[in-house]
């Protein structure tokens, strides 16, 4: 069960969205595997379950996750906001005024 480095961060900040939506179960095995970095069989012994159902609860929170991201779009929806702003932070003529909104917009995000 071997992720890539873009799939992790990924995960995680989709985890950091919809945790919420989550069972408190499904976060706990979550940070395990992906905050904590702990093995399949370390987390099983951990939790005192088999290794296979570690896989399997990981494998459905990831499903949850990207289900949740396919209907809502709040990655998507951040990451577009945060480029808009990026740019708007690149034009040396705005208003102060505009500026300041700009910073509390990043704040709410």
């Amino acid at each position: 069960m071997g992720y890539s480095v873009e799939e992790i961060i990924r995960f995680n900040d989709l985890f950091d969205l919809y945790q919420e939506l989550l069972t408190e179960k499904q976060r706990i095995y979550f940070r395990y595997y992906f905050s904590d970095n702990y093995s399949l069989s370390e987390i099983s012994e951990i939790l005192g379950v088999s290794r296979n159902a570690v896989f399997l609860q990981i494998k459905n929170v990831i499903k949850n996750i990207e289900e949740f991201e396919e209907k809502l779009r709040l990655l998507e929806l951040n990451k577009n906001i945060e480029g808009l702003i990026i740019e708007l932070r690149k034009n040396d003529k705005l208003e102060q005024t505009i500026k300041d909104l700009i910073n509390k917009i990043e704040k709410v995000k």
